[in-house]
C-alpha cells in the first residue's frame, strides 16, 4: 500500500494540468488540498507495471469532492487527472465516511 507520508511534494505536467483546469475546473490548490486532507487511496491493478497509478477520493478545504488519478515518481506525487466525483463516487465516498464515523 502507498504511504502518502513519504511524499515530499508535487510534480506538475503542464498538458495534464491544463486539461484538468479547463475541462474540470480544478485548481492546483484544490488538487494539493485533496492530498493534504487525507484522501482515500485505492489499489488500481488495471494499469501497466511500468508506472503504477492510484485512484484517490477526497475533499478540498471547502468540501468539494474530487476524484484523482495519480502516480508517484521518486518522492513526488504527479497528478494525471483530477475532476469532481461522479454521482456514484459521491454516494460511495459519503457512505464510507459515514461508516468510518460510526466505528469511532
Amino acid at each position: 500500500m502507498l504511504d502518502l507520508r513519504a511524499i515530499t511534494g508535487f510534480e506538475w505536467d503542464d498538458g495534464n494540468w491544463e486539461k484538468s483546469r479547463i475541462k474540470h475546473g480544478v485548481s492546483i490548490r484544490e488538487a494539493e488540498e485533496l492530498f493534504l486532507n487525507g484522501p482515500d487511496v485505492l489499489e488500481d491493478a488495471r494499469h501497466s507495471e511500468q508506472e503504477r497509478r492510484w485512484p484517490a477520493f477526497g475533499q478540498t478545504d471547502e468540501g468539494r469532492l474530487l476524484a484523482c488519478a495519480f502516480t508517484v515518481r521518486a518522492t513526488r506525487l504527479r497528478v494525471i487527472s483530477i475532476r469532481a466525483m461522479s454521482r456514484r463516487e459521491r454516494k460511495w465516498y459519503v457512505e464510507k465516511k459515514r461508516e468510518s464515523s460510526a466505528e469511532n
